[in-house]
């Protein structure tokens, strides 16, 4: 048993410290000076994180979708 909670711990760090860094690396996208983007846009992408957060935190209390699909602007 302890391995398996050893090992959730090790995954979970690392996925989620990969998350997070993504997640700045998208939030370094709001440079107005070097990319062009509408409101729109904006919308869809935290539509897309929002949707796939509220899908994975599903995952942890019920049977959740697990696609993850693929995102498009």
């Amino acid at each position: 048993m302890r391995d398996k909670r050893q090992k959730f711990v090790q995954l979970a760090e690392a996925r989620v410290g990969k998350a997070l860094k993504d997640l700045q690396l998208i939030g370094n996208l709001s440079n107005k000076a070097a990319y062009d983007f509408s409101d729109a846009d904006v919308k869809k992408i935290f539509g897309a994180l929002q949707k796939a957060l509220d899908n994975a935190k599903g995952r942890f209390t019920r049977d959740g979708d697990s696609s993850g699909g693929e995102f498009r602007l």
